[in-house]
Protein backbone atom coordinates (compact mmCIF):
# COMPACT_ATOMS: atom_id res chain seq x y z
CA UNK A 1 0.00 0.00 0.00
CA UNK A 2 1.39 3.48 -0.90
CA UNK A 3 1.29 6.25 1.79
CA UNK A 4 -0.29 9.59 0.93
CA UNK A 5 2.96 11.28 0.52
CA UNK A 6 4.48 8.30 -1.55
CA UNK A 7 1.40 8.55 -3.84
CA UNK A 8 1.69 12.16 -4.54
CA UNK A 9 5.42 11.77 -5.01
CA UNK A 10 5.07 9.50 -7.68
CA UNK A 11 2.11 11.17 -9.73
CA UNK A 12 4.50 14.16 -9.74
CA UNK A 13 7.07 11.97 -11.50
CA UNK A 14 5.00 10.48 -13.98
CA UNK A 15 3.64 13.65 -14.22
CA UNK A 16 6.94 14.74 -15.34
CA UNK A 17 8.28 11.78 -17.30
CA UNK A 18 4.90 12.78 -19.19
CA UNK A 19 6.47 16.74 -19.90
CA UNK A 20 9.42 15.28 -20.98
CA UNK A 21 8.21 13.34 -24.05
CA UNK A 22 8.20 14.41 -27.29
CA UNK A 23 4.89 14.87 -29.03
CA UNK A 24 4.14 12.75 -31.75
CA UNK A 25 4.81 14.18 -35.00
CA UNK A 26 1.81 14.28 -37.45
CA UNK A 27 0.67 11.33 -39.58
CA UNK A 28 1.65 12.62 -42.88
CA UNK A 29 -0.70 12.68 -46.28
CA UNK A 30 1.73 10.69 -48.05
CA UNK A 31 5.21 8.59 -47.54
CA UNK A 32 7.85 6.40 -48.95
CA UNK A 33 10.47 6.37 -50.89
CA UNK A 34 11.36 8.35 -54.16
CA UNK A 35 14.28 8.95 -56.83
CA UNK A 36 15.28 11.52 -59.09
CA UNK A 37 17.12 10.77 -62.62
CA UNK A 38 18.57 13.20 -64.44
CA UNK A 39 20.43 11.87 -67.28
CA UNK A 40 23.80 13.17 -69.11
CA UNK A 41 23.87 15.67 -71.37
CA UNK A 42 26.07 18.85 -72.77
CA UNK A 43 28.94 16.95 -71.20
CA UNK A 44 27.52 16.75 -67.34
CA UNK A 45 27.11 13.57 -65.71
CA UNK A 46 24.05 11.54 -65.02
CA UNK A 47 22.75 12.35 -61.78
CA UNK A 48 20.22 10.64 -58.68
CA UNK A 49 18.79 10.85 -55.81
CA UNK A 50 16.96 8.81 -53.72
CA UNK A 51 15.75 9.97 -50.09
CA UNK A 52 12.52 8.50 -47.66
CA UNK A 53 9.82 11.52 -47.65
CA UNK A 54 6.94 12.44 -45.73
CA UNK A 55 4.35 14.68 -47.06
CA UNK A 56 1.68 17.10 -44.83
CA UNK A 57 -0.45 19.03 -47.03
CA UNK A 58 -0.84 20.05 -50.79
CA UNK A 59 0.17 22.43 -53.89
CA UNK A 60 -1.19 25.51 -52.06
CA UNK A 61 0.46 24.60 -48.47
CA UNK A 62 2.50 21.73 -46.98
CA UNK A 63 5.58 20.40 -45.89
CA UNK A 64 8.11 17.53 -47.03
CA UNK A 65 10.40 16.27 -45.39
CA UNK A 66 13.56 14.37 -47.22
CA UNK A 67 15.58 11.68 -45.22
CA UNK A 68 18.51 9.71 -46.20
CA UNK A 69 18.35 5.59 -45.92
CA UNK A 70 19.94 5.64 -42.82
CA UNK A 71 17.41 7.65 -41.42
CA UNK A 72 19.19 11.57 -40.98
CA UNK A 73 17.31 14.52 -42.04
CA UNK A 74 18.37 15.47 -45.40
CA UNK A 75 16.19 18.54 -45.44
CA UNK A 76 12.81 19.86 -44.86
CA UNK A 77 10.85 22.06 -47.52
CA UNK A 78 7.29 23.91 -46.34
CA UNK A 79 5.65 25.95 -48.41
CA UNK A 80 2.69 28.50 -48.35
CA UNK A 81 1.48 31.07 -50.86
CA UNK A 82 3.55 33.22 -52.69
CA UNK A 83 7.10 31.79 -50.66
CA UNK A 84 8.89 28.34 -50.10
CA UNK A 85 11.86 27.36 -47.93
CA UNK A 86 14.04 25.17 -47.97
CA UNK A 87 16.29 24.06 -44.72
CA UNK A 88 19.51 21.67 -44.68
CA UNK A 89 22.45 21.62 -43.09
CA UNK A 90 23.97 24.23 -45.24
CA UNK A 91 21.05 27.08 -43.68
CA UNK A 92 17.78 28.13 -44.71
CA UNK A 93 17.21 29.17 -48.46
CA UNK A 94 13.75 31.16 -49.40
CA UNK A 95 12.13 30.97 -52.74
CA UNK A 96 9.05 32.14 -54.58
CA UNK A 97 7.56 28.69 -54.54
CA UNK A 98 8.02 25.00 -55.01
CA UNK A 99 8.75 25.02 -58.64
CA UNK A 100 11.77 27.81 -57.97
CA UNK A 101 13.02 25.72 -55.14
CA UNK A 102 13.38 22.78 -57.48
CA UNK A 103 14.84 24.54 -59.81
CA UNK A 104 17.42 25.03 -57.91
CA UNK A 105 17.84 22.21 -56.07
CA UNK A 106 18.37 20.05 -59.36
CA UNK A 107 19.24 22.20 -61.92
CA UNK A 108 16.47 21.35 -63.97
CA UNK A 109 12.59 22.03 -64.08
CA UNK A 110 10.41 19.37 -62.02
CA UNK A 111 7.27 20.53 -60.99
CA UNK A 112 6.78 19.56 -57.54
CA UNK A 113 3.69 21.48 -57.04
CA UNK A 114 2.08 19.05 -59.90
CA UNK A 115 3.80 15.95 -58.60
CA UNK A 116 2.06 16.20 -55.10
CA UNK A 117 -1.48 15.42 -57.24
CA UNK A 118 0.98 12.86 -58.82
CA UNK A 119 1.36 11.23 -56.01
CA UNK A 120 -2.03 11.05 -55.25
CA UNK A 121 -2.87 9.41 -58.72
CA UNK A 122 -4.51 12.25 -60.25
CA UNK A 123 -3.90 15.24 -63.11
CA UNK A 124 -2.67 18.45 -61.12
CA UNK A 125 -6.24 20.60 -61.76
CA UNK A 126 -4.00 23.57 -62.65
CA UNK A 127 -2.96 22.48 -65.79
CA UNK A 128 -4.65 20.96 -69.17
CA UNK A 129 -3.57 16.79 -68.79
CA UNK A 130 -4.32 13.90 -71.17
CA UNK A 131 -5.04 10.75 -70.11
CA UNK A 132 -2.93 7.40 -71.62
CA UNK A 133 -3.66 4.07 -71.71
CA UNK A 134 -1.57 4.00 -68.51
CA UNK A 135 -1.82 7.30 -66.63
CA UNK A 136 -1.92 10.44 -68.23
CA UNK A 137 0.36 13.53 -69.91
CA UNK A 138 0.98 16.89 -67.79
CA UNK A 139 3.08 19.33 -68.34
CA UNK A 140 5.56 17.68 -70.70
CA UNK A 141 5.76 14.48 -68.33
CA UNK A 142 4.16 10.96 -68.86
CA UNK A 143 2.71 10.06 -65.63
CA UNK A 144 2.50 6.03 -65.47
CA UNK A 145 -0.22 4.60 -63.14
CA UNK A 146 -0.29 1.25 -64.21
CA UNK A 147 1.19 0.38 -60.84
CA UNK A 148 -0.60 2.80 -58.72
CA UNK A 149 -2.35 0.24 -56.78
CA UNK A 150 0.78 -1.36 -55.20
CA UNK A 151 1.91 2.40 -53.96
CA UNK A 152 4.12 3.20 -57.59
CA UNK A 153 3.71 6.35 -59.69
CA UNK A 154 6.46 7.02 -62.14
CA UNK A 155 6.60 10.52 -63.51
CA UNK A 156 9.46 11.07 -66.93
CA UNK A 157 10.20 13.93 -68.92
CA UNK A 158 11.74 12.74 -72.30
CA UNK A 159 13.13 16.33 -73.92
CA UNK A 160 16.61 16.87 -72.69
CA UNK A 161 17.64 16.20 -69.97
CA UNK A 162 15.79 13.86 -69.90
CA UNK A 163 14.04 12.99 -66.17
CA UNK A 164 12.46 10.31 -64.02
CA UNK A 165 10.71 10.25 -60.56
CA UNK A 166 9.64 7.13 -58.71
CA UNK A 167 7.95 6.51 -56.25
CA UNK A 168 7.19 3.91 -53.95
CA UNK A 169 4.34 5.12 -51.80
CA UNK A 170 4.25 3.44 -48.03
CA UNK A 171 1.26 1.10 -47.82
CA UNK A 172 -0.21 2.86 -45.02
CA UNK A 173 -1.13 5.83 -47.59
Amino acid sequence: MIRRGGAAALLGALALLAGCTTPPRPVPDLAGRLSVRIDAHDGAPTRSVSSQFELRGDARAGELQLTTMLGTTAGQAQWHPGSAELMTGEGTHQFADLDALALNLFGETLPLTALIDWLRGRAWPEAPSSATADGFEQLGWRIDLSRFAQGWVLAARERAPALSVRVKLDPSQ
